[in-house]
């Protein structure tokens, strides 16, 4: 009589599956949705409302983490390591790709329409491959390849017939995206080491290019327009300020907690997901996006290419992950005499 097939599976390993592609999903879902309100309200805030430095934004940015990471770790709700001599060494280069990806990333906003930024930021997505490749050894399949080069064409034809054309605005959102690529790769080696865990890299990154970033402020001529910005008194703008600093500390925690549980590559697709639904409320909430018909089509033939890029990466993970087989216990090919 041949013994019973034996599944190799168990409920607890079922859960443990289902829990964490349940991470993964609300993970990404939490990235998407905390980059979306931090680009609509640092859209108001730069551009409605006029402030003068996108640089002086994301110092409140740094010392709202910083002061929430703080409380966080003094309450015991968080912890992290303390500062040491080495700490500089486990983290760099890191702060330095994040500064610049908060940096242009603002930058971008105040200089570009929501569309046309949200088009130029799928060249963020070839960036991350890239660096993937060739910094955790990951190759992407061909047809990912296919769908990063659809986005990538449709993005060209949009940018070939923008009305608004702002070489500023460009040179900054394609920075912001080299350093986008490079702060999500090296984030994700970062964690992978778990030197300094998720909170030691929001924290230490911040902390190390605050001063930088205020020198160069205070450089720029930037904190001296600040100080005498008259939208101070504005009770609306102060809220939308304070609401954007608040939003930088959401953004940077969900970015390390969906990279963490996903990847690079997963992280900068639901970024462009979440493009998809800026780049068509920008034609109505932004107020500076000029229709035209090889511009309109460069748009939603990105989308398109975004979309496609999903279904492709999604599918390919599904595959990774097939059901398990039973297997039969090894008694003498499965049978007894």
């Amino acid at each position: 009589m041949a013994d019973p097939p034996k599944v190799n599976s168990s409920p607890s390993k079922e859960r443990a599956e289902y829990s964490e592609l349940l991470m993964k999903m609300l993970t990404a879902l939490f990235y998407g949705v905390s980059s979306f309100m931090i680009m609509v309200v640092n859209k108001r805030v730069l551009t409605v409302y006029s402030f003068p430095s996108f640089q002086v934004l994301g110092i409140g940015q740094m010392l709202a983490t910083l002061f929430i990471l703080s409380v966080g770790k003094s309450l015991k709700i968080i912890s992290f390591p303390d500062l040491s001599t080495d700490t500089f060494r486990k983290i760099w280069p890191l702060p330095l790709m994040y500064l610049g990806n908060m940096v242009f990333g603002l930058g971008g906003t105040q200089h570009l329409s929501l569309p046309m930024m949200t088009v130029l930021r799928r060249f963020s997505i070839l960036m991350t491959m890239i660096g993937e490749f060739y910094v955790l050894k990951v190759r992407p399949s061909t047809s990912i390849q296919l769908s990063v080069y659809l986005m990538i064409f449709g993005s060209l034809v949009a940018a070939s017939n923008d009305l608004a054309f702002n070489l500023r605005g460009y040179t900054y959102v394609l920075l912001n995206d080299f350093f986008t690529a490079g702060n999500g790769v090296l984030m994700k080696k970062k964690l992978e080491s778990k030197d300094l865990g998720k909170y030691g890299l929001m924290y230490y990154n911040s902390l190390f290019m605050l001063l930088p970033a205020s020198i160069f402020a205070f450089q720029t001529g930037d904190l001296s327009r600040v100080y005498e910005f008259e939208g101070w008194s504005n009770h609306w703008f102060t809220f939308q300020f304070s609401l954007s600093c608040i939003f930088g500390f959401v953004l940077i925690f969900s970015t390390v907690l969906c990279t963490a549980h996903n990847s690079a590559l997963t992280t900068t697709i639901i970024g462009c997901l979440k493009n998809i639904l800026i780049t068509y409320l920008g034609m109505f909430i932004g107020g500076d996006y000029k229709y035209s018909l090889i511009n309109f089509l460069g748009l939603n033939l990105s989308v398109i290419g975004s979309l496609v890029y999903t279904k492709v990466t999604f599918s390919s993970k599904s595959r990774q992950s097939p059901p398990p087989l039973p297997v039969t216990s090894p008694c003498n090919g499965g049978e007894k005499s």
